[in-house]
């Protein structure tokens, strides 16, 4: 057989580093599903914690966009569900 050209070992470790990292992550995960169910047994809203959590990844400029955004966009929805309702129907002849 000839050579392959290309460093099987290297590649092996690779994989195998990739492999253990994900059995670290699956088992990290598993380990945050605890802490989450922990929460909701004691009465606390596991989608606000979510929603906590995300925005202490932002900084405050991320944060000040998004809720400005997210206010534009509602008070955009609002104004056309207002402009909607000020629309007469069309009679069918």
């Amino acid at each position: 057989m000839s050579e392959i050209g290309i460093p099987g070992a290297r590649i092996r470790s690779f994989v195998e580093r990739i492999e253990h990292l994900d059995g670290e992550l699956a088992e990290l995960n598993e380990q945050k599903k605890e802490v989450f169910a922990e929460a909701k047994g004691e009465g606390f809203d596991v989608k606000i914690l979510k929603e906590i959590i995300k925005l202490r990844k932002q900084d405050q400029e991320e944060r000040d966009e998004h809720e400005t955004l997210l206010d534009t966009y509602m008070r955009a929805m609002e104004a056309a569900e207002t402009e909607t309702a000020k629309v007469p129907e069309k009679k069918a002849a």
